[in-house]
């Protein structure tokens, strides 16, 4: 198994990528605490894991509040002795257009996609640094690197703000052996756009449909001396 022993932390686990990502490292032999604000469907998909013969743990918090990331941290540490795995994958959505964008909702998805992200992976190098193999990666969006199209300004500015701060952790961590990393999914049919209006599914499908069928013209390579 790819990751026997190892013990892991993903973030927004009870559903869709999270999820996902959590059954993946059970089932190749990890420790994983599936963490999110919904206490009951954590418990629910951790009860289900195990269920299957695998080692899974909740976890409850709002990873808004650096103090929930903390004692989230602590606990998963005590649990399983240890952790080697981080992944940030707890985010949420706004489809608000830039005239309607509400102070509130902005700074909310700042502070779970954006200010969650930075302190978990601060609450966790402590512990990373005991590892002999330790890991942290960053659910970004191809959002963050070309601005969206249905979802708004405030999901495309936290999600290009993760990559950005994933260079930099990757640049300081790399002296204690963390190797930091960023994935950007395109699209996906998870329970975040469950809600979505039919009109907005088929704006964000014709966006990166028209993003793929565009090639930028590429210089010619220079002469050889």
């Amino acid at each position: 198994m790819t990751h026997s022993g190892k013990k892991a932390i993903v973030t927004g686990a009870a559903q869709g990528i999270g999820l996902g990502i959590a059954a993946r490292l059970a089932g190749e032999g990890a420790f994983v605490a599936i963490c999110d604000l919904n206490s009951e469907k954590a418990e629910f998909e951790a009860a289900r894991l195990r269920n299957e013969g695998f080692k899974v743990i909740p976890v409850s918090a709002d990873i808004s509040k650096p103090s929930e990331i903390q004692k989230m941290i602590e606990f998963v540490v005590n649990e399983f002795s240890g952790l080697d795995i981080l992944i940030n994958n707890e985010g949420i959505l706004d489809s608000s257009s830039i005239q309607d964008m509400k102070e509130a909702v902005w700074d909310r998805v700042m502070a779970v996609n954006l200010k969650g992200t930075f302190f978990c992976c601060q609450a966790a190098i402590p512990h990373l640094k005991k590892s002999s193999a330790p890991r942290i990666v960053n659910i970004s969006s191809v959002a963050g690197k070309m601005g969206g199209y249905e979802a708004s300004l405030s999901y495309a500015a936290s999600k290009g703000g993760i990559l950005s701060m994933t260079m930099g952790m990757a640049r300081q961590l790399a002296p204690s052996g963390i190797t930091v990393n960023a994935i950007c999914p395109g699209p996906v049919g998870t329970e975040m756009i469950v809600n979505w209006t039919a009109d907005q599914i088929n704006g964000l499908q014709a966006g990166y449909r028209l993003a793929d069928s565009v090639r930028l013209p590429t210089s010619p390579a220079p002469p050889r001396s």
